[in-house]
This record gives C-alpha cells, sequence and structure tokens, in this order.
C-alpha cells in the first residue's frame, strides 16, 4: 500500500482582537516564480484552503455558510473515507472575486468515480468556478443511507506563475457568517472532540508516521515496480529541488512505445501546463499486460465557462485536487482536452506509453482515461474538444492494434455497476466499445448525456473512414443538369463532416484514377481533361487508410467552336414608326456540336438569349448604319461571331409619283409633320428604292378604308387600314427580300363603301 504524501499546513491563526480559523496548505514547486530563467515554462505553484462542513445533529445534511475566502478557482467537497459515496445532493457557489456577484447553485458530482490504490480521502469531482473570494455550501443527505464522515470543503487556487508568496486564506472573523446557515441542534457536539469536524476548525492533517489509511476500493493490479520515493521537503522553505520530471527513472520498468497507425497529435507536455512535480515524486505505473485496450471518456464536470487561456490552470487545479485533497499520487486522466481542442499530458510516464491511470474503478489496468474540461449534460462538447478526442483515442489505441470502431472485452477489477443498471462481478468480463464513456463502466452521469451521445461521432472521426463526404460543385466553364462543360480546365469543390485533422488525404479522380492529392485540409482542387466525356470524383483517405469517394460528376471536354447556320440578319416589322426608332427583327440561328449555352448581342446593344432564341425584337434610328453584331456560347465556353450592318431610310409621301387625287395634312403626328390622304378609289402613289426591306406607313382610325399594295407591278396585298383607336406613323405593312435590289412599292386607293379615305405617311426601306 502506498503511504499518502503529506504537505505543509500552517496551524489555526488567531489575529488581535478578532477570532477566527485560517487554514492553509501550500503546494510547493518552483517557489514564487511560473518559469524558469529566460522564460521557459516552470512548475507553478498552487495553494488550497480547507474548511469543515458543518453537520446536522440526525447526519444527514450538512452546510457551510456564505463567508469570505482567500482566491481560489477550483473546488470540491470531500471526506475521510475514500471508499464512500455521498448519496445526497452536494451543491455550491461561489462569489466572483473582487465582486458582489454570487454564482447559481452548482451541483458537484457526488463520486470523482476514479481508483487510485492508497488514496487519502474521498471526494466530489472538483469544478471549475473562475477565479472567487467566497462560497457557499449544502448537502442534503435525507434520501441516502448517511453522509460520509469527515466532510470538508476543499478549495483550490492553482496559481498563474506569477504567485509571491502564500497569503492567508479562509479567515471568518467572529459573528461573519450568514444567518441562514444551520444552527447547530442539541445533539451536536460543542466542541471539536466529535467524531464529525466542527464548523470554522482547522481540520487536522495526521502525519504519516502515526496513521494509515485504508486502501480505497481498487481493481487488482499487477505489483507497481519497486521505486524508492523521494523524501518530502521538511517545509515549504526548502523545497525538493531532486523531485522527478515527468520521465520515469531507470528504476521503474518501463514499457515500450510502440508505433501508431495514427499519427500523434499535439500534446501540451506537463512542464507546459505548469505541473508541480515536486508534489507527485512517485515513479508512474504502467498497464500490467503493457497493452491499451479501450479508451474511457470523461468530462470533468465542472463550468464551461473558462476561456481558451484559463485551460492550463483548470488543469493544474485538477492536478492539485487530486494529489493533495484527494491523496492520489498523480492526476488521475492520462490526457485533458479543453473547449477549444487543446491537448494536456496528464498522468505522467510518457504520452506514449501505457500510463496506468486513476480515472476508471475497475477497468484502470486496462484503459487509458481522455477528459474533456467542462460538464456536458445537456451542451454537446465543441467539434475541436470532440476532434481532439479523436485523435488522441486513435493514436494511443493505433499503438496497439485498436480499431477505434471496434469493441473490447475488458475484464473487472472488482464488482461494479454503470449508469444504465448494468451489474457485475469482479472478474467478469465485460465487451464495451474501444472508446465509451465513463458512464458505462461505472455508476456516474459522466461524461454527461449530450457527449455521451456524441460518442458514436467519435468513434467515425476516430476509426474512419471520412463521413459526409460531399461533392459540392464542379467548376468548369458551365454546368447544365449533372454535366459541368469545360474547354479542358476543372475546379472540383467538396465538403465532409469529419474534421480534416483526421483526414490524411484527398485524391482527384477522373475515370477512376488519381490526377490530383491534396492535403487533408484542403476542400477543392484542380485538374486539367482531355476532350472526351469523363467522370470526376473526389477520394478522402482517413488517417487509418480507410477510404471514402464521392459521386461522379459528369465533365464533358470540348474545343469545338459553335457556328451560326444561319447568319443575323435584319427584317423591317410591323409598329410605330420615329425617325430614332424604326422597328426591326434581328434573326439568326446557332448550333453547337455538344451543346450550345447562349447567344449574346454585343452592338449596337446588349442581350443575351437563350440556346433555342432565333429572333429579337430592336429599333433602329433613321438613316443611321447600324452594325448588329452577335457571339455565340457554347457550354464548354468556345465561342463564334457573327454581325450583319443596316440602315432604316424613311421616303416621303412627297417623294412617291402620284396619280389620282390627294390632299396634304399637317400635323406633329405625322413623319416629317405632313401627309396624303385621298377618298379617290384607283388614286395611287408609288416609291422605286434598293433596299432588302420595306415597311408602308400609315395614320389609322374608324373610318378609315382599304388600299391595294403592288410590289414590282404585282398586286401583293389588300389592306384595311380601319383601327377602333386611331393610330399615327404605323408601320402596317412589311415586305422582305433575301437580298438588297431596286424595287417598286405603289399603293392605290380601294375606294372602300361608306369609308374611303386612306392617309399615308410614306415608306421606310432598309438598305
Amino acid at each position: 500500500m502506498r503511504t499518502p504524501r503529506h504537505f505543509w499546513k500552517a496551524s489555526a491563526v488567531v489575529a488581535a482582537g478578532l477570532s477566527g480559523a485560517l487554514v492553509l496548505q501550500a503546494m510547493t514547486g518552483q517557489g514564487s516564480g511560473g518559469s524558469h530563467a529566460g522564460g521557459a515554462p516552470g512548475p507553478v505553484t498552487s495553494k488550497a484552503e480547507t474548511t469543515a462542513l458543518r453537520v446536522s445533529g440526525d447526519g444527514t445534511s450538512a452546510s457551510l455558510g456564505k463567508r469570505d475566502t482567500g482566491p481560489f478557482s477550483m473546488l470540491g467537497v470531500t471526506w475521510s473515507d475514500p471508499s464512500a459515496r455521498v448519496g445526497g445532493t452536494v451543491e455550491v457557489r461561489t462569489r466572483a472575486a473582487g465582486t458582489q456577484n454570487w454564482s447559481r447553485w452548482l451541483t458537484l458530482d457526488g463520486d470523482s468515480g476514479q481508483g487510485e490504490s492508497g488514496a487519502a480521502r474521498g471526494g466530489t469531482e472538483p469544478a471549475w468556478v473562475g477565479p472567487s473570494d467566497g462560497v457557499e455550501v449544502r448537502v442534503d443527505g435525507k434520501d441516502s443511507a448517511g453522509l460520509p464522515k469527515g466532510l470538508r470543503l476543499d478549495m483550490v487556487d492553482p496559481g498563474s506563475g506569477e504567485v509571491t508568496a502564500l497569503e492567508p486564506a479562509a479567515y471568518v472573523a467572529e459573528g461573519a457568517e450568514e444567518s441562514e446557515e444551520p444552527t447547530p441542534t442539541a445533539t451536536e457536539p460543542e466542541t471539536g472532540t466529535g467524531t464529525e469536524p466542527q464548523p470554522d476548525a482547522t481540520l487536522p492533517e495526521t502525519p504519516a508516521s502515526e496513521t494509515t489509511p485504508e486502501p480505497s476500493p481498487s481493481e487488482p493490479s499487477a505489483p507497481e515496480p519497486s521505486v524508492t520515493e523521494p523524501s518530502v521537503p521538511a517545509s515549504p522553505s526548502a523545497p525538493d529541488t531532486s523531485s522527478p520530471t515527468a520521465s520515469p527513472s531507470p528504476s521503474v520498468s518501463v514499457p515500450p512505445a510502440p508505433p501508431s497507425t495514427a499519427p500523434r497529435p499535439p500534446i501540451t507536455s506537463r512542464a507546459d501546463w505548469g505541473a508541480d512535480e515536486s508534489i507527485s515524486p512517485e515513479e508512474p505505473s504502467y498497464l500490467p499486460d503493457g497493452k491499451i485496450k479501450a479508451v474511457v471518456v470523461h468530462h470533468t464536470a465542472e463550468s464551461n465557462d473558462y476561456t481558451c487561456a484559463q485551460g492550463p490552470a483548470v488543469v493544474r487545479g485538477i492536478y492539485a485536487y487530486h494529489v493533495k485533497q484527494l491523496g492520489w499520487k498523480d492526476l488521475g486522466y492520462n490526457f485533458l482536452v479543453d473547449k477549444c481542442g487543446t491537448v494536456y499530458e496528464g498522468r505522467k510516464g510518457g504520452v506514449d506509453r501505457p500510463v496506468m491511470g486513476a480515472h476508471a474503478y475497475g477497468f484502470n489496468s486496462e484503459t487509458t482515461g481522455i477528459s474533456v474540461l467542462g460538464t456536458y449534460t445537456s451542451t454537446a462538447p465543441s467539434t475541436a474538444a470532440m476532434t481532439s478526442v479523436a485523435r488522441i483515442a486513435a493514436w494511443k489505441l493505433g499503438q496497439y492494434g485498436v480499431a477505434p470502431t471496434s469493441t473490447a472485452t475488458l475484464t473487472a477489477g472488482d464488482s461494479g455497476r454503470s449508469y444504465s443498471g448494468r451489474t457485475w462481478a469482479k472478474g467478469d468480463q465485460l465487451t464495451l466499445p474501444a472508446i465509451h464513456g465513463h458512464r458505462d463502466g461505472y455508476n456516474t452521469q459522466c461524461p454527461g448525456d449530450a457527449f455521451y451521445n456524441k460518442l458514436a461521432t467519435v468513434r467515425t472521426w476516430a476509426g474512419g473512414p471520412v463521413s459526409g463526404l460531399t461533392l459540392k460543385s464542379v467548376t468548369g466553364n458551365s454546368t447544365s443538369g449533372t454535366t459541368t462543360y469545360t474547354k479542358a480546365a476543372v475546379t472540383v469543390n467538396w465538403s465532409a463532416t469529419t474534421p480534416a485533422a483526421l483526414v490524411a488525404k484527398h485524391e482527384l479522380l477522373v475515370d477512376g484514377k488519381a490526377v490530383a492529392t491534396t492535403v487533408g485540409t484542403a476542400t477543392s482542387a484542380k485538374a486539367t481533361l482531355t476532350a472526351g466525356t469523363h467522370k470526376v470524383a473526389v477520394r478522402a483517405v482517413h488517417q487509418s487508410g480507410r477510404t471514402t469517394t464521392t459521386a461522379a460528376a459528369t465533365v464533358v471536354a470540348e474545343t469545338t467552336a459553335p457556328t451560326f447556320t444561319t447568319k443575323p440578319n435584319l427584317a423591317l416589322r410591323t409598329g410605330t414608326v420615329n425617325t430614332a426608332a424604326v422597328p426591326l427583327t434581328l434573326k439568326w440561328k446557332a448550333a453547337d456540336g455538344v451543346a450550345l449555352k447562349e447567344v449574346r448581342l454585343t452592338a449596337p446593344t446588349a442581350k443575351t438569349y437563350g440556346p433555342t432564341t432565333t429572333s429579337a425584337h430592336h429599333t433602329a434610328t433613321s438613316g443611321s448604319a447600324t452594325t448588329w453584331s452577335m457571339k455565340a456560347y457554347d457550354r464548354a465556353g468556345n465561342t463564334a461571331t457573327a454581325s450583319v450592318a443596316g440602315t432604316p431610310v424613311i421616303l416621303q409621301e412627297s417623294s412617291a409619283a402620284k396619280s389620282g387625287t390627294w390632299t396634304t395634312k399637317s400635323s406633329s403626328s405625322y413623319l416629317g409633320g405632313k401627309s396624303y390622304t385621298s377618298s379617290s378609289k384607283n388614286a395611287s402613289l408609288s416609291w422605286t428604292f434598293t433596299g432588302r426591306s420595306v415597311a408602308w406607313t400609315v395614320s389609322r382610325a374608324a373610318t378609315s378604308g382599304q388600299a391595294h399594295v403592288y410590289v414590282d407591278g404585282a398586286k401583293a396585298a389588300t389592306v384595311d387600314l380601319k383601327s377602333s383607336t386611331t393610330k399615327y406613323r404605323d408601320a402596317i405593312w412589311t415586305k422582305t427580300w433575301s437580298g438588297s435590289a431596286k424595287h417598286t412599292i405603289k399603293i392605290v386607293v380601294a375606294g372602300t363603301s361608306g369609308r374611303p379615305a386612306i392617309t399615308t405617311d410614306g415608306v421606310v426601306y432598309l438598305k
């Protein structure tokens, strides 16, 4: 049995004129400093303060009234018998340092749930409460078999590396307690001579030479290597400068550090988080068989409000609580992870060795323990924390050939019960996931419901393959449906739910062959394709070597330009004519051997048309030569250009050759301000021009009649000018030829009964 270490403690001190209790404990380390000369990391001195709880006369409750304390950031409630448990509810609240702000009541996990041979005390899980200088405690054990003996509050100041001296803590002036603190009943002892410690009394620390603590229930394990334990310093003024570091001394038989199938993640060493090695001078122990079969995941059941920068202090607080308050040989967990994903070395002995921890009672001899700082009963751990847990678990299990997604058969070191109610006897073999929660092997909520529900995800992340791998997009020149088109180059984008830190690499596959390889953190890659149709996919390689491949996307690479099977051409159309806006139609037809994407009009204005559109209405300025330029695009980005030029020309009625009677009408509504009108049957006007399209322009009303239209001497149409609404400059009839030539247009009044009059405003032709 290991003899518990003891540390210097001040006796009760009574200040002049005041009465009260003062309890001081110093965690000796590197004196007052937090770093060695030159700024290198060094051990940080921690301090602790203990105060006995007042137990009710019937032994079913205990409390500590509101009081001022010295500075602390972590606390727990402990008791004399390390094998006992608190069956009731343990609650604390604290006052933020330098304020009058009290926290809500925080429920402490009633049992640390670990098993350390030779522990001095039992206790709750420690709780990080942040810098505080006031505290209140209440314990309700009415529904339990009774409270354990020796209940006390333990408060730890993990130090900042800048502590200059041990300061008085927990001095309580007479009458300082709150009125709500229970008043001792007649059955309670009035002095410190009873079995239970009294309020505000200094708890005695019995020297090791006077008593040996009862061993805590611990699983059987192989005998620890024979070591010589360094002597404990006689006083805090003479620290033991020969304290061992995290590396075991030659007196311990150190098992090998086998290579792993998974890469080792970054780990903050004990020296880097400021471990004071002088408080845990014992040599490390190793698993009896030298093999890790499973990983047990924990949470520390404390506040999630710490900052990333406070992570090392939280770890130091847990270390001090485990070693100095509970009397363990070292920090119980093998590894700790903060919410920001930083991994901390826990128990000494070598992170790459099978170090025996004190984290899972009954199963310490076959497992390694990872604890995430914080409480995860209802709040899920951060992705960063889960990622680090998966990486550590994969690395440690990979050293011993254990797949993170497999199961492990563990032999119980003692009888026990799980949180779900499963029971077993000492020596029974239990099959558990290779990565499982503390609750699977002990009756505790740890690692909390929200974290426990995420363990399947952690196993998948740790063991692979990469999950949630999705091809997000393939960027070429364009995509139509599920097909991407390009001349040659493509950029492929993807995503996955497995964190990138667990992905070894990605491979871009073209027709099943890897053409590009990227790092695990990449989410895109580029490739150049040969002409033709290809299948493009992404393969993710997990750090375990297992692979996942996305569904393939179709990519067509081609460099053949589209063609204009019908060159762009212009034709006048019906509509209202203005000198600045003569209505016309632009026509074309484009095609591509693979896939036409669009046709763009680039001049005299910009328009874009779909692949099936072959005409569009536009207007042009009379008398102005205009070039209409077009560009056809296929899906791959290949292009072809074509253009047509045209000039609309207005011929006034006055320029026509006429016969019969015509009368001139004046109005700003007419082209040029004038028009001709006639009611004489067979009166005519004719224009001769050279062009490829023509339009007859008229004025229209309800009384307008009909006219015959002759083209080059042949009758082409009879046009009715009647309109329910009055219209001016209306291009009512058009004619277009395939090419430019000389033509004559003749208009003849039909002499329609009851409405013989027609009014003409000239013609427009396109040259």
